[in-house]
């Protein structure tokens, strides 16, 4: 899982809506080759770009191979994630943007870590700047003007999501309501994301419950049975007293 957790990916602001449509069709039944197609021309009369730049058959594609990745034709080891994920959103449309949120951050770990500087700001202050949000990634990416360029395409995807809000500063956020989240198995699911997330594909679940990048959701306490119950693609390691990690199967791992 390596390279996944190296590469960036995300050029272009992801906005919900786009999530929605690619998963929609892929629900619908079509093959890859029909989604691709039907995604390009959903978005040919939209604006994919920031409002200043025009629009190009480029930044299109720039999305589409996103869209694609994240929902369509993700990595071996994310294809069970995926197919839960599909199945939780069949049930539960109402929970789309945990679920959305959970994919895109276990295909692109750039957003999750993007999320997790943001959540960390937000616990400690009630706005927070894109470039306070830069200057701590870039401590885990390096100074590269790849990640100030991409890390603002995530943030503004948050934006668009309705997870943060302009405030009356340019470059400076406040969080949104937060959104409720009290479905005990789709929290797993997002416990999953993050350890698809992590190159360790390890975590203590009290870190999980509390995990910044998780900062526009509210999940439900839980224990680790109660947990290992429930997914088959989770194992629960009891360690100390009270202590428990979780960690990918090896079968995904």
């Amino acid at each position: 899982m390596g390279k996944r957790h190296e590469t960036i990916g995300i050029k272009q602001a992801i906005r919900f809506e786009w999530m929605q449509k690619a998963a929609n069709l892929l629900l619908a039944g079509l093959d890859a080759k029909t989604i691709r197609q039907e995604l390009h021309e959903f978005l040919a009369d939209r604006k994919v770009s920031n409002p200043e730049y025009e629009q190009s058959v480029q930044t299109r594609t720039f999305v589409v191979n996103n869209l694609m990745k994240i929902w369509v034709s993700p990595d071996p080891e994310l294809i069970p994630f995926r197919d839960a994920s599909l199945e939780f959103l069949r049930r539960n449309p109402s929970k789309a943007i945990a679920i959305h949120w959970g994919l895109i951050a276990a295909t692109y770990p750039f957003w999750f870590n993007v999320a997790r500087q943001t959540g960390r700001l937000l616990a400690l202050q009630d706005r927070v700047t894109q470039m306070q949000i830069i200057n701590r990634l870039k401590e885990q990416y390096g100074d590269r003007q790849t990640v100030s360029r991409y890390a603002r395409y995530v943030i503004r995807s948050f934006v668009t999501w309705g997870v943060l809000q302009d405030s009356e500063v340019k470059g400076c956020y406040e969080k949104s309501t937060l959104v409720s989240n009290t479905e005990p198995n789709l929290a797993i699911l997002m416990f999953e994301s993050a350890l698809l997330a992590t190159p360790e594909a390890k975590s203590v679940l009290g870190f999980l419950l509390n995990n910044p990048a998780f900062f526009p959701f509210q999940l439900p306490v839980m224990t680790g049975d109660f947990i290992a119950q429930r997914s088959e693609r989770i194992e629960v390691v009891r360690y100390g007293l009270d202590d428990v990690l979780l960690k990918l199967t090896a079968k995904i791992s």
